[in-house]
């Protein structure tokens, strides 16, 4: 039987540090407690002018096919997750293939907001599982929403980051070993509540959207507080279910990185140890699409994602949008 297992990761973030005193002054007042405090963000990392989403992403894709020991014109397909493109049309993933060499591979982007590169992972998984033409495919969630931000706009400007990540999927046919579920879901009533709404169809760039900020991150409503950690323990149940293991039998879980306290409770609902969510938000801030495989990449070079162990990534974004996917490594 085919099936995908993760053989690589890489992941990259500017070089440019915003602490969180940088809005104290921007906004005149002390943010800087608050962020430590309530959401356990100390800096986070933001683009320089001239950078973009395909930057981030061809440096973590480079250092994914590295240590994958993969030339760019063995992959099969580039599947990029991202709700910050490089451009409106074509797809961010068509720069990165010219931009490797990856001359035999396919490309397309996927939207799904922040849960975009569970979904990317999902998709790729199939194509390989399902068509014996794909037996390499590189997954790249990619973030560059500084871009995107109302600098004064105390609820967005404060927590939101650039970064990218990647992982390398490759054809497997050891039993037991990559991909063995998972599980996408919607909520689409909640789509008008968060998200970038100009630039479109609905509200194309004109002096007046401008005006009202349509082309930049917006938080419309108030999203309830206990929305994610219910869907995302519910969720991690349902892999459970499928992979016949219990929460507590997972060895990590790789969750959106956008609220420490909301991952936190997630694990108290599941009766699973803290330290099976590693969490890297505190010094990279919230980067979307690119934060479950830029924990991942940091957890796998910090020497704690091991062979034979058992791992779920469960993602949720705009949309609203949510996606989960259970991988043996």
């Amino acid at each position: 039987m085919r099936n995908a297992k993760i053989s690589a990761c890489g992941a990259y973030a500017p070089a440019r540090v915003i602490p969180n005193a940088y809005f104290n002054e921007l906004l005149g007042e002390d943010v800087d407690t608050w962020l430590r405090t309530n959401v356990e963000i100390f800096e986070r990392r933001w683009s320089a002018p001239d950078e973009s989403s395909a930057d981030l992403a061809e440096h973590a894709a480079r250092m994914a096919l590295e240590r994958a020991g993969l030339r760019a014109d063995q992959l099969d397909l580039i599947i990029v997750a991202t709700d910050t493109p490089e451009f409106i049309s074509p797809s961010t993933a068509s720069v990165i293939q010219d931009r490797l060499g990856a001359t035999n591979a396919g490309t397309f982007d996927v939207n799904t907001a922040c849960a975009g590169f569970v979904t990317a992972l999902d998709i790729g998984a199939k194509y390989i599982s399902s068509d014996d033409a794909y037996d390499r495919v590189l997954i790249i969630g990619t973030y560059a929403m500084s871009k995107y931000l109302n600098m004064k706009d105390k609820k967005t400007v404060t927590l939101f980051a650039d970064g990218a990540g990647a992982m390398v999927l490759e054809c497997t046919e050891k039993e037991g070993e990559g991909f063995l579920a998972s599980e996408l879901r919607s909520k689409g009533e909640y789509n008008e509540w968060m998200g970038i709404y100009g630039g479109g169809t609905r509200y194309p760039v004109t002096p007046e959207s401008i005006a009202d900020h349509q082309h930049q991150l917006q938080f419309v409503h108030k999203f309830p507080r206990e929305l994610n950690p219910i869907t995302w323990s519910d969720m991690a149940r349902k892999l459970s279910e499928r992979t016949g293991v219990t929460p507590t039998e997972v060895d990590h879980y790789f969750i959106t990185q956008i609220n420490v306290n909301a991952i936190r409770e997630t694990l108290n609902l599941l009766e699973v140890d803290q330290s099976k969510a590693h969490t890297i938000m505190h010094h990279y801030g919230y980067t979307g699409s690119a934060c479950i495989p830029m924990a991942f990449n940091d957890a796998w070079e910090k020497g704690l994602v091991k062979s034979g162990e058992l791992v779920y990534f469960i993602g949720s974004g705009g949309g609203l949008a949510f996606a989960s996917a259970a991988f043996r490594m």
